[in-house]
């Protein structure tokens, strides 16, 4: 028996057929009160499916019968009514969304991502290449944004700043994603993708060749230590610090584009001499053991201020760390004049901080007896051998606080023939 207009507005909780696919779904409400919609069922490709037609408060059931009409009339064109509707809505979410242009998306953008900030600068750098870089984008709508458009964008800094546009590539990516996730475009091929940027656009990478950071040679490790050490500033302790724990400029200073923080005095236990890096380039916290050099350094750095949440080597501005240009400037001030602080095996290219790293390295292998993976973890590498890798659970904390004291032992002594013999551990 079909439904009545007076069976629809009393009927109990439960499902109610009208005939031929159509149902009154009869629901108890979280108040008590029931509710009351329409339901299409079918089965299509062998699945039984549930389309939903509107409560009873907005459909009428004339208007439902309507409605389970239409769909079954698409059932024999042999198209899916419910995968019809999905698409209708998707069309509607596109049109509107179409409304919006790349510029209004980038505010938007930036409003969702201000929280996960936690440094000014941070924002501030995300701003500058969006709302600069990025310009020639900001009056398309989103949807009209091609592959073709990305790369006219991007071809002017391209080759002149590099790692800076290869960030506004990433940026844009994301502002893209961002629209297509909020607007439910669902199939949305990201034309600011890598993967299809990288067929119209030469890698960073490879533009840079296969050249390593220029590195001083240890030999000059000690001579270089004592010229820093006469200089004065926040920067060259800074610089002094990075070369003590060779660690990574980021790790010091931050990492705005992987959103990690500066190093901060709550970083520190200077009782059990240990640094902890939350979250190092690998995403993974490390611990650095601190030499005596290193801990004279902090000591010196106390002068400033040890505020739990504030930067150990703070920048210009209250509250901020220092820039990595500021850092590399030391050495750059250093090269005025000479001598010269180069690589000889990178076409006397001017040393820069991460290629200490390197000096490090080169000194643990010919100058130390100190095991391959005792340097490798204390430069906070990744073990490319998995096997190895799953068996070396410890992070050999205090077998790395042995090889920091004689690298800073090392780099206390100025002459350039200074050699230190460790006995095997």
């Amino acid at each position: 028996m079909r439904l009545t207009a007076k069976a629809v507005q009393y009927a109990s909780i439960g499902w109610h057929c009208d005939g031929r696919g159509l149902y009154l779904q009869c629901t108890k409400g979280a108040d008590g009160t029931i509710n009351r919609s329409w339901v299409y069922r079918y089965a299509m490709g062998g699945r039984e499916r549930y389309m939903g037609l509107g409560p009873v408060a907005d459909v009428t059931l004339a208007e439902a019968r309507d409605k389970a009409l239409h769909a079954r009339k698409l059932r024999l064109e042999g198209i899916d009514p419910l995968q019809a509707k999905h698409n209708r809505q998707n069309e509607s979410r596109l049109a509107l969304a179409k409304q919006k242009t790349f510029g209004q998306c980038v505010e938007s953008f930036l409003e969702f991502k201000r929280p996960e900030w936690s440094n000014p600068k941070h924002a501030e750098q995300w701003e500058m290449t969006l709302r600069n870089y990025a310009k020639p984008l900001h009056s398309f709508s989103p949807d009209a944004i091609d592959l073709a458009l990305v790369v006219k964008t991007l071809q002017p800094i391209w080759l002149k700043i590099p790692e800076t546009a290869s960030r506004t590539r990433q940026r844009i990516e994301a502002v893209l994603d961002h629209w297509a996730a909020t607007n439910e475009v669902h199939g949305y091929s990201n034309p600011a993708a890598w993967d299809r940027v990288k067929h119209a656009l030469p890698s960073i990478a490879k533009l840079k060749g296969d050249r390593h950071h220029p590195a001083l040679p240890y030999e000059r490790m000690g001579e270089f230590m004592q010229a820093l050490r006469s200089r004065d500033g926040i920067a060259a302790k800074a610089l002094e610090f990075l070369i003590l724990c060779i660690c990574r400029t980021g790790d010091v200073i931050g990492q705005e584009r992987d959103d990690k923080p500066p190093m901060l005095w709550k970083h520190l236990d200077l009782t059990k001499r240990i640094w902890t890096i939350p979250s190092t380039k690998t995403d993974a916290e490390h611990q650095v053991p601190l030499s005596d050099a290193a801990l004279a350094v902090l000591q010196e750095m106390k002068a400033h201020g040890t505020d739990p949440n504030q930067p150990v080597f703070p920048g210009m501005n209250t509250g901020e760390s220092m820039s990595n240009m500021t850092i590399a400037k030391v050495i750059k001030q250093m090269n005025k004049g000479g001598p010269f602080w180069v690589d000889p095996k990178q076409d006397d290219r001017p040393v820069v901080p991460h290629g200490f790293r390197s000096s490090f390295r080169d000194w643990c292998a010919e100058q130390t007896n100190f095991p391959r993976e005792i340097a490798e973890a204390a430069l906070a590498h990744v073990l490319e051998n998995k096997t190895e890798a799953a068996y070396r659970r410890s992070d050999l904390l205090e077998k790395r606080r042995r090889l920091m004291a004689a690298w800073g032992q090392y780099l206390s002594k100025p002459i350039s023939s200074a050699v230190i013999s460790f006995h095997r551990i």
